[in-house]
Parts: structure tokens; C-alpha cells; sequence
């Protein structure tokens, strides 16, 4: 067996407990082999098993198929496993498992701390850290749940070996690690570049056009890979333009659910060009042959790009990282930022719900007292809990205030970090207007040093588009509809029984998109009109639907935010023979169509 630069010193140095260590490297690298490895031999000498911390239910898969190649006994305890939990909590008791993994979000389940934690607690030989730039809030990928691995250091044994892995750590983050899982970390930081990677942007605007640039020239590149999207939507409608031009591709986000497994191995055996995905595959996934990671837009920082895009060429000559910039990608990237914290108000009327009920509040109950979603309550309180000493605390199911009251310096760091990620959308910025030197930037931007480094000897990807692609784009986009969905459940987290719901329904296009949404915001900023065009099209969206039951006419009225007028001021007009609906505005102002069936 041969090792590569420094894996072998790195097992070594966990093996003979030479202190915590942090371990750097590049994708691909082999970090996975280091901690099984140490936790092989660490059993062989009589120790007590390894726990991994591990983001993503898809990392959690490929590092239970590689313990297991190398002899490694491993088991998991998560959100997808839970009719197992009982037997694998036996077999951790029998001491039959090697190395458990779980999410960080474990170490907040009372079960598990209960069951497994302090069962093995005092046993544990190794933590493991996997994906450990998740831990600072200075990271890209900042996991708020990553901050419980602090808390339960603390009650672990103080000579317990701690392993801490990551590919995407500058050196601001490798600070914060060094504060957060120290005393006395180690560091062995290994070169990042990746000279099979062939790197190239593109600024192409318009989604016609990219999607037009996709299906013109992924058959051109052997083998298959991943396409990367901000957004589930995007996702799934990129994969669906690719199918329509006869290219075998399939989304893959966080709804793929119980699919995800299946995508990932078909990928992995070349079943597929590409999968189209959203982060959710990501960490972790490894497929050495991968020949290419185009970005359908580009991603808010570059230590997020380095990490998705370093999932290429890892065991090729030559494989090829695309960038195609999008305009539409600043928006998405501002609403992920500034939604990444709940706002001065927001806390303020959660902390109020729980002031008023001296019993304490689920997350459900506080959502039925308060005018935010549920996942902003959610990721409000996670953050409030996350606190030292936090404001807030869970006591028998309900969470309630404590003593503490929110310091300013819990804005401070909301505030700085807010405009961190401000700063790194402004980098990739300059990354896409490079027409060279891409990798160099990348090393550099993640602190590390370029040196002598020199690309693969390859050709970029021609960035013409043929005109027929792009109409053909155009009409995709303009004919796939949207799903909307109701909600299933009262803001007090009841059921709504299903006589109840409203039933599915269509929406012509999204804002701003490039089928539709450039009339719509002609019609709405410019021409306080909306064109035939775009009523013909919704007539063409239910005929083709068609929705149960089906309308019998349709009329005309102003849209918010103008209040909608009386329904005896909306003109209605009769079917035309043969279409079942039809549809028309007057000038003057009118923007929305409403529908009457015959029921």
C-alpha cells in the first residue's frame, strides 16, 4: 500500500495521540482513508470505537461503503434510519461498531445523548470532524448544529483524540477552528491545487441562453457529471430542458428523497450524462472519472465553487469546470444571505411569544402566535439556543426564557458575517470576469500558494450558441409551467383535513424568468398591461392542465397590490367554440384573470 504526501504522518499522529489534529486537503485527497484507517488500529489495540460527525446524508452513504471496503464496522444513527435505531444502539452497547456516525444535529437529540453518548462516552477513542469548516460561522457552508461539537468536547474525556478534516478551509477559518477545537491543534495543510481541472467562465445572462449552451455542448465532452443550480427549481427545469434534447439527465436536490441514492449510483456508473443538483450533492461524493462540473450560475462565495467544482478530474488527465454566470444569480445569492439570520424584529417577536406564555411554546404554537414562517422560527431559535449562555432553553418539550437576554454581540457577529459573505459574492464576481488564471485566483483566495502551477493542456468549450437552441429554449421555457402547492397544515401545527385544502395548482412563470417573466415585467413596470400574449398563453396553460373542474370562463381584473375590484366590475366572456376557455384584458390597467368554473 502506498500513501500518499502526508497521509501516512497523519494516521501516525492520531494513532499515537499526539494531540488534535486538522487536517487540509485538497478533494480526493484521501481524508476518509486517514480517520478509518486510525480507527482500525486503534481497535486492533484494544480501544473503544470512533464517532464521525458528518453534514449530508449522502456523505454518511460513501463513508459506510469505504469503512466498509477497509474492514471497518460502521453504523449510522439518523433522520432516515430510525427503524433501525434500536438495533444498531444494541450493537454499539455489544461493542460491534467500529465507527458511528451521525449528523451534528444528533448532539441535540435527547435520545441519542441518552442511549449512545452515554453509553460510549467514556470509551470513545476518536472524534472525527468531517467537513470541520461547517463549524465556523466565518465558513461558507456554516452549520449552526456544527457548534454543539464545542459543547461536547467539554464532556468527553480531555485526552480524547480529536480529527478535524475539511478541503476548504483559508485562513480565517482555520483560526476559528483552532479557538473552537483546541487546545494545542495541529495543523497539516496540503496544496490545493488541482492541475486536471481545465477552468473557464462564461457571462451569459439569459437562461434561454445557458440552457441553450448546456443540451449545444455536453454531448461534445466525454463522460458524464454534475451540473450544479442555486435553486431546487432551477434543477429540475434544467434537467427537464436537457431531456427534451435526448440527454440522459436527472435532478437531484434535497426533494429527491428517497431517489437520491439511486441518482448517486447511477451516476457513479456512467448511467447518466449528468445529474443537474443543487448542494445537496456535494460533500463528499466521490467519483474520481467525474469529467466535468459546469455551474449553471455562479455560487456566492469561492470557497463553496472550489469545493463543488474540485469534484472533477480527480483520476483524469484533463476534466472541465465551467462557470456560465447568470443574471439572475445575484438576486438568488442576496435572499440566501439575507435570509441566512433573522432579523432584529423577527427575534423580537418570537422572544415576545415566549415572554407571554409562562409555560413555554413548541415551535408550532409559537408559529400560530406569530406573524413568521415556520422555518424562520426554526432557524431563530436554533440560533438563540446555539448562545452562551442562550436566552432561551428547551424544558420539557417546550421552549421557554431563561435569565440571559440576547447581548449586542450576537448582532455584531450577524453583522460582520453578513458582510463577509457580502464581500465573497463580490469575489466571485471578479472570478467570472477573468478570461485566465482562474485556478491561480482560486489557490489564492483560499490563502494558499499558487506556485508553479500550470493548467491542463485543453481547449476551452466553444462559448457560441446556435440562434435555433436558443428559440428552442425560449419555447421550453415559455411552456412549462409552474406547480404550486397549498399548505397541509394551520400556522398551530394542526392538520387541515383534506376537504379542506385547496387543490394544486399552475403558475405561468416565475419572476424575472427568461420565458415569460420579461413581459410580465414589461407589462407590470412599463405598459401597465400585461400583452394578449401572455392571456393566451394562460388559456393554453389550463387547456393543456386542465384543472378539475374545468372553467367555463374567464375575466379580467387589476392585480395587487391594487385592490381587486367587485366581481360584477370584471367583464366575463363566454368560451370560444371549441377551447373550453378564453381569456381577455381590456387597456386601462387590467392584470390579473380570474376563472369561473361550472360548478
Amino acid at each position: 500500500m502506498r500513501f500518499r504526501a502526508g497521509q501516512e504522518e497523519a494516521i501516525r499522529h492520531v494513532f499515537r495521540g499526539d494531540g488534535r489534529l486538522l487536517v487540509v486537503q485538497k478533494t480526493g485527497w484521501g481524508k476518509s482513508f486517514v480517520y478509518f484507517i486510525a480507527t482500525k488500529l486503534l481497535r486492533e489495540a484494544g480501544t473503544g470505537p470512533a464517532l464521525l460527525v458528518s453534514p449530508l446524508l449522502a456523505l454518511m452513504r460513501n463513508q459506510i461503503a469505504a469503512a466498509e471496503r477497509m474492514g471497518v464496522r460502521a453504523e449510522t444513527i439518523n433522520s432516515d434510519n430510525s427503524e433501525r435505531w434500536r438495533e444498531v444502539e444494541a450493537a454499539i452497547r455489544r461493542d460491534e461498531v467500529d465507527i458511528v456516525l451521525v449528523a451534528p444535529e444528533r448532539f441535540a437529540n435527547e435520545r441519542f445523548n441518552n442511549q449512545v453518548l452515554s453509553q460510549i462516552g467514556s470509551s470513545v477513542a476518536l472524534l472525527v470532524v468531517d467537513e470541520a469548516h461547517c463549524i465556523s460561522d466565518w465558513g461558507h457552508d456554516f452549520r449552526p448544529d456544527y457548534r454543539r461539537i464545542e459543547r461536547t468536547l467539554r464532556v468527553l474525556p480531555p485526552n480524547l483524540r480529536v480529527l478535524a478534516t475539511t478541503a476548504t478551509a483559508n485562513n480565517r477559518v482555520m483560526e476559528d477552528l483552532g479557538d473552537i477545537l483546541g487546545p494545542h491543534l495541529t495543523t497539516h495543510r496540503g496544496d490545493l491545487a488541482r492541475p486536471s481541472l481545465a477552468l473557464q467562465t462564461i457571462r451569459m445572462p439569459g437562461q434561454a441562453e445557458r440552457l441553450a449552451w448546456l443540451s449545444d455542448r455536453l454531448l461534445e465532452i466525454p463522460g458524464s457529471g454534475i451540473v450544479y443550480t442555486l435553486t431546487v427549481r432551477d434543477a429540475e427545469q434544467v434537467a427537464r430542458w436537457l431531456q427534451t434534447r435526448g440527454i440522459d439527465a436527472a435532478p437531484y436536490t434535497g426533494q429527491s428523497g428517497e431517489r437520491r441514492p439511486v441518482l448517486e449510483q447511477a451516476l457513479l456508473d456512467n448511467q447518466v450524462k449528468a445529474l443537474v443538483a443543487t448542494t445537496a450533492l456535494g460533500m463528499g461524493f466521490d467519483k474520481p472519472d467525474l469529467a466535468f462540473v459546469i455551474h449553471y450560475q455562479t455560487p456566492g462565495s469561492v470557497v463553496a465553487y472550489y469545493q463543488q467544482v474540485g469534484r472533477a478530474g480527480r483520476a483524469l488527465d484533463a476534466a472541465y469546470g465551467v462557470l456560465l454566470s447568470g443574471a439572475e444569480e445575484t438576486d438568488i445569492t442576496d435572499f440566501f444571505i439575507a435570509s441566512a439570520f433573522p432579523t432584529r424584529s423577527q427575534v423580537a417577536e418570537v422572544l415576545s411569544a415566549l415572554e407571554a406564555a409562562t409555560d413555554g411554546l413548541s415551535v408550532r404554537e409559537i408559529e400560530s402566535r406569530v406573524n413568521l414562517s415556520y422555518g424562520t422560527i426554526l432557524k431563530t431559535i436554533k440560533l438563540l439556543a446555539l448562545e452562551s449562555p442562550a436566552p432561551i432553553a428547551m424544558l420539557g418539550g417546550k421552549w421557554q426564557l431563561t435569565a440571559t437576554r440576547l447581548g449586542e454581540a450576537f448582532w455584531e457577529r450577524t453583522e460582520r458575517l453578513t458582510a463577509l459573505r457580502q464581500a465573497e459574492q463580490r469575489q466571485m464576481q471578479e472570478y467570472v470576469d477573468l478570461s485566465s488564471d482562474h485556478m491561480e485566483f482560486l489557490i489564492r483566495a483560499l490563502d494558499g500558494d499558487p506556485g508553479d502551477f500550470r493548467p491542463p493542456d485543453t481547449r476551452d468549450l466553444p462559448t457560441a450558441v446556435h440562434p435555433a437552441s436558443i428559440r428552442d429554449a425560449i419555447s421550453f421555457l415559455r411552456s412549462a409551467s409552474l406547480a404550486t402547492v397549498a399548505r397541509k397544515r394551520w400556522p398551530n401545527g394542526k392538520s387541515i383535513a383534506r376537504e379542506h385544502r385547496a387543490q394544486p395548482g399552475r403558475a405561468l412563470c416565475s419572476w424575472g424568468d427568461a420565458g415569460w417573466g420579461r413581459l410580465v415585467h414589461k407589462g407590470k413596470y412599463r405598459d401597465d398591461y400585461f400583452a394578449d400574449e401572455l392571456v393566451d398563453a394562460g388559456a393554453a396553460l389550463v387547456r393543456e392542465w386542465p384543472p378539475p373542474p374545468y372553467p367555463t370562463r374567464g375575466s379580467a381584473g387589476p392585480a395587487p397590490p391594487r385592490p381587486l375590484p367587485p366581481l360584477g366590475d370584471c367583464r366575463p366572456v363566454p368560451p370560444s367554440s371549441g377551447t373550453g376557455v378564453q381569456l381577455r384584458q381590456t387597456a386601462g390597467g387590467g392584470t390579473a384573470t380570474s376563472f369561473q368554473t361550472s360548478t
